[in-house]
């Protein structure tokens, strides 16, 4: 019988193993949007002031007690009384403001600032210690949602640098991160919630999906990430969830040859995207046609995926050097490891593609530091044009998320300077309802029928095993956090 949660059997092994598909670079709770990083400190270590709730896509307190929009552009949050940080600072207005101060600092490169606050100028100030004040320059309809991004960590954590040791007011303590081995995380009894059943979190990383799998099959490992659809082979444990995350390849659209127009629709037609459903890819992923999936407000329907259609790419790319475009220079094509399963395989056929059609790709698989240099400006000078595989998550229903930090000239992972398409995407940003949702299709579809910014991949799906000590189903939260009070024993 499932055991409720908060209650735990006697004696019973009260700690989990769980399998990442890579290890975290960093600690940060300003980082914690990146899956790698999330996975283990959001909602267990740090918390936010509202929380998400996927299911329903609309927001709940965390620590936040209530909320009102004062004015289109400033709001007022009252904060839960007699919480502290697990090294004993008060958790108050200041701790709020010093979260916030540090995330949107530009010295940090974090990606809650680049992927959700960038454009958007807000800043937060004390009414009184358990009340805070968030005033944006433009209205921000949706701030509770973006709020629901940041994470609050303690006062004492350093302004302008990266700390690899994170300290929150969640259920569970940092305890340490023995780098290539393992992250490890306890129970804080001290915790102001509910305390949860699981004692102890152990986080080990392995690349090989078949090797992930096997832990948990053996009882090595309680629960494994990312694994691969050829691996997913029991259904007792292997359980498949949409994870929000779009696969695409982006462009460098301002290098010869990918700025010509055609040279890019010919790298869309070229790319067989069925062929990898049901083999590479999992059947259950979807065809994308946008950076955004059809959960998100603002996707729009009336774009279609591109067909398979190798001939007339070649067709495009002999008109392209007919006018003295050099569709023979030597285009790299960026992949990284355990990105998603199977994703070395997949590069290295989506390579080949391009390959049959004419153009001339070089592959290279990049570890994460080499690959986050990549993704992510200021990009190199004297960079060859790249064709880059990336993965973008957005589970927060909202393209506010996606269109800036992709899209906008100042967007930190944007190959684009389109000033028109810049006041669309600030715009769409201060409607609401029908008129937010309607200018966020009309950005999307001038990115992706005017522009061909990039390559549309797939809407994918993760498989996750679940040993079978614990009662848990994954959702598409899972994409970006696992929270550690929502395991029970079985």
């Amino acid at each position: 019988m499932a055991m409720p949660a908060g209650m735990a059997v006697a004696g019973a092994n009260t700690s989990v193993t769980i399998v990442l598909p890579a290890g975290p670079d960093r600690l940060d709770p300003c980082e914690t949007p990146r899956s790698v990083i999330g996975r283990i400190i959001k909602q267990n270590v740090v918390e936010t002031l509202v929380e998400l709730d996927y299911d329903k896509n609309t927001t709940l307190p965390r620590l936040a007690e209530s909320w009102e929009q004062t004015s289109p552009t400033e709001w007022v949050f009252k904060l839960r009384e007699g919480i502290k940080f697990h090294d004993g600072a008060p958790f108050d207005a200041k701790s709020v403001i010093h979260s916030v101060e540090r995330t949107v600092d530009p010295k940090l490169t974090c990606i809650t600032r680049t992927k959700y606050f960038d454009g958007t100028d807000v800043t937060a100030s004390e009414v009184d210690a358990h009340t805070v004040k968030f005033t944006t320059k433009a209205p921000v309809p949706i701030l509770p949602t973006l709020l629901a991004q940041l994470a609050i960590s303690s006062p004492n954590t350093p302004m302008g640098e990266y700390t690899a040791k994170p300290v929150g007011t969640g259920p569970y303590r940092f305890d340490h991160w023995t780098q290539g081995e393992n992250v490890v995380l306890v129970r804080d009894d001290a915790y102001w919630g509910e305390k949860p059943v699981i004692d102890k979190a152990t986080y080990v990383w392995r690349t090989e999906s078949s090797v992930a799998a096997a832990m948990v099959e053996t009882g090595e490992a309680d629960l494994a990430f990312s694994i691969a659809p050829q691996d997913a082979t029991n259904e007792a444990t292997d359980k498949v969830y949409p994870n929000s995350d779009s696969a695409m390849f982006r462009l460098s659209v301002d290098i010869p040859p990918l700025n010509d127009l055609r040279v890019r629709k010919a790298i869309n037609l070229a790319i067989d995207r069925k062929a990898f459903l049901g083999s590479i890819v999992s059947d259950k992923a979807q065809l994308a046609m946008q950076q955004i999936g059809p959960n998100v407000l603002g996707f729009n329907p009336n774009l279609k995926p591109w067909a398979y259609d190798p001939e007339e790419a070649k067709t495009l790319l002999a008109q392209a050097k007919a006018d003295g475009v050099d569709v023979t220079r030597e285009i790299r094509m960026v992949g990284r490891p355990a990105m998603f399963a199977n994703s070395n395989e997949f590069v290295e056929a989506a390579a080949e593609m391009l390959r049959q059609v004419g153009l001339n790709i070089k592959l290279d698989n990049l570890e994460m530091s080499q690959w986050l240099q990549m993704a992510n400006k200021p990009f190199a000078p004297d960079r060859q044009p790249n064709i880059f595989l990336t993965m973008h998550d957005n589970n927060s229903g909202d393209a506010a998320f996606t269109a800036f930090f992709k899209y906008h000239s100042n967007g930190r992972q944007s190959e684009l300077h389109d000033p028109e398409l810049d006041n669309l995407i600030v715009l769409a940003g201060t409607e609401q309802g029908d008129k937010r949702a309607q200018t966020y299709q009309e950005v999307f579809r001038r990115i992706y029928e005017d522009k061909v910014a990039d390559v549309p991949l797939f809407h994918m799906v993760n498989y996750m095993r679940v040993g079978t000590r614990l009662d848990f189903q994954p959702t598409i939260a899972n994409a970006v956090e696992l929270q550690l009070a929502k395991l029970t024993l079985k």
